[in-house]
């Protein structure tokens, strides 16, 4: 196959004014397929035919002019590089002209050639008349005379025919190339079965290259299929790149399981959405857009019905823009940047249009925040929009699969975007998170004067928590042992164990506190081994029950106190003084029983079986039977 520069051409303009019989003129190759299209003579669907010339390969979209087939234009026009508007000369402008012209704008068509078709059906003065009236029309906009051409034709006669094909030539010289190596989309805008094939689908490659064998999803419906075959512009190739009218031979789908809206892209990227936030604009001839109302939405090849809840106002006037978030009535997979069509729901006529911003909103954002969000993404670079991306997720982060969902770009694309703020540390990047410095910097803040404010309220408790910290604050583990390690490296908090404090805290007790704690001690210390209950000796301290067990638990957690069983507590020089005694002990015998035990200590079985089971498991004694060997 060639490897020529592959431009659609889309034509535009009303209904009868020559469009399919100028596409076979200039290919040879009539483009309406419908039987019924034939029998009545009108363009009801959208049809392609090819043409070689000037190095360039041409797939031409003839769209109907009809007014209610403006649908299938919106579906055609998807991916076009250059519009071909057509007006016929002994008509000029007509109501679909401005429609379909409006539509071009709307879809930010940037490039295209005005055609004058039928001029042999008027003398040169009423060509003439009919020229200046479009010229007027058109002056201001992408169609500008003094920028693009106007060529009249005749497709009976052939006259014109070769000042288009070079006019093409020269247009289609200054159309950038799409992205071959972009993430792979094709709205899907045909669906049949071949016999022998089976399910094939065709559309215009928006975006990325599409090869044989190549696994794709299918959206919204989330099926994936796996790609048999490839034709570009009707002939067989090992590959479509963007730009290019492509058909591919399906298989693991039915043709009953795809339709005409749905999108081709790289499974497991991507993902449909009912909601997108958006910039809009409303023609000069619309009626105000009122918030809240219904509108039809087209966007690629896909038509929804969608509400529109504007950002700060009430209604839009004509001729305005404004950001809205469209609510859609079914799914579809969106990108920003992505061109879309408003009609209005009743009648049906073209309104505005605009430009996805996101298609992946969170829920519940502030408005102030929102509207410089929308902005930045509105007018931003590369850099700037993920910066703003990453800085809206605060301390959730976003990961790096997020951030392919929700731009459509690769992962390389994004890492190179970001590598600059992070170098700089604007950006850090926390496993596979990237996080905003400034959220890192209010999250140290936060937690920092959560444990000062936790201190205050529990003097007598040397810290908190990891794990109370983290939930209270709603981090994930790995965001959590990122601030916490950057606090402990600023020497702003201290992790001990489980524990978090401020440096050098300590339990600070006031005088009937530090009091209570030498009763508690005091009291299991000359207790030895019969020590009371700990409940009696609570009862007796001058501090509340509360307190009391925050003493107890300070006195556990030094080790002075060592809790053995649910009901007895032991001083630790007690429980040293067992130890000695029981290695004395095994100068005169190895083993032990409870009652040699009780003999030795003085103690009855309520003290004796709890504290044999202690130097169980202190490895000081093994159990063997009745009797206990004494490591």
């Amino acid at each position: 196959m060639s490897t020529s520069k592959s431009i659609i051409v889309g034509t535009a303009g009303h209904i009868d004014h020559g469009k399919s019989a100028l596409v076979e003129a200039l290919t040879g190759t009539h483009p309406d397929r419908l039987a019924e299209e034939k029998r009545r003579d009108i363009t009801i669907d959208r049809g392609f035919a090819f043409l070689e010339e000037g190095g360039v390969r041409f797939g031409f979209v003839d769209v109907p002019g009809h007014e209610r087939f403006v649908s299938n234009m919106l579906a055609g026009a998807a991916g076009v590089d250059l519009v071909l508007l057509v007006i016929a000369a002994d008509e000029s402008i007509k109501p679909q002209t401005r429609e379909h012209f409006d539509i071009c704008r709307l879809l930010s068509v940037r490039r295209g050639i005005t055609v004058l078709t039928k001029s042999d059906l008027v003398d040169q003065d009423t060509l003439e008349v009919v020229r200046l009236e479009v010229e007027d029309f058109l002056r201001g906009s992408f169609l500008d005379p003094a920028n693009s051409p106007i060529v009249a034709v005749s497709s009976l006669t052939g006259a014109g025919l070769e000042e288009l094909k070079r006019a093409l030539v020269e247009v289609a010289a200054e159309v950038p190339a799409k992205d071959s190596a972009a993430m792979v989309r094709l709205p899907i805008d045909r669906v049949f079965s071949m016999k022998g094939f089976g399910t094939v689908v065709t559309g215009t490659l928006v975006s990325g290259t599409i090869r044989k064998d190549e696994e794709l999803q299918v959206f919204p419906s989330g099926k994936r299929v796996r790609v048999r075959g490839v034709q570009v512009h009707g002939q067989a190739a090992e590959q479509a790149i963007a730009g290019q009218r492509t058909a591919l031979n399906l298989a693991g789908v039915t043709r009953e399981e795809l339709a005409r809206g749905m999108m081709l892209a790289p499974p497991s990227t991507l993902h449909s959405t009912v909601r997108a936030d958006v910039s809009l604009t409303l023609l000069r001839s619309a009626k105000p857009l009122k918030d809240r109302a219904r509108v039809h939405f087209h966007a690629y090849t896909m038509e929804t019905v969608a509400e529109v809840v504007l950002y700060g106002k009430k209604q839009v006037t004509p001729g305005e823009t404004a950001y809205a978030q469209l609510r859609l009535s079914n799914p579809a997979l969106l990108l920003p940047g992505d061109r879309f069509i408003l009609r209005q729901f009743s009648p049906v006529v073209t309104i505005g249009g605009g430009v996805v911003l996101d298609a992946a909103p969170l829920p519940r954002t502030k408005k102030e925040s929102l509207e410089s969000f929308l902005m930045m993404l509105d007018g931003g670079d590369s850099t700037s929009v993920l910066k703003a991306r990453v800085a809206r997720r605060t301390h959730h982060g976003l990961s790096v699969a997020q951030a392919v969902g929700e731009t459509g770009w690769w992962k390389q694309k994004i890492e190179k975007h970001l590598s600059e703020p992070l170098l700089k540390g604007a950006i850090l990047r926390v496993g596979d998170l990237f996080i905003d410095s400034a959220t890192i910097d209010g999250l140290k803040q936060s937690l920092a004067g959560a444990v000062a404010d936790f201190h205050k309220r529990n003097p007598l408790v040397p810290g908190i928590g990891k794990e109370a910290l983290r939930e209270e604050f709603d981090l994930s583990p790995e965001v959590f042992g990122a601030v916490l390690e950057a606090l402990v490296r600023e020497k702003k908090l201290e992790a001990v164990g489980e524990l978090v404090r401020l440096p050098g805290r300590s339990v600070v007790m006031k005088d009937e506190e530090a009091e209570s704690k030498k009763t508690i001690e005091a009291a299991f210390a000359s207790a030895g081994l019969k020590v009371p209950a700990l409940k009696d000796v609570l009862g007796g301290l001058k501090v509340d029950k509360v307190r009391a067990q925050k003493i107890v638990t300070l006195l556990l957690r030094d080790k002075v106190l060592v809790k053995i069983s649910e009901e007895l507590v032991f001083h630790r020089d007690v429980l040293q003084e067992l130890r000695r005694q029981v290695a004395t002990y095994k100068t005169k015998s190895s083993k032990i029983d409870v009652a040699q035990f009780k003999e030795l200590t003085g103690v009855t079985r309520k003290y004796a079986i709890p504290l044999l089971e202690y130097l169980d498991r202190e490895r000081v004694t093994r159990r063997v039977g009745d009797e206990r060997v004494i490591l």
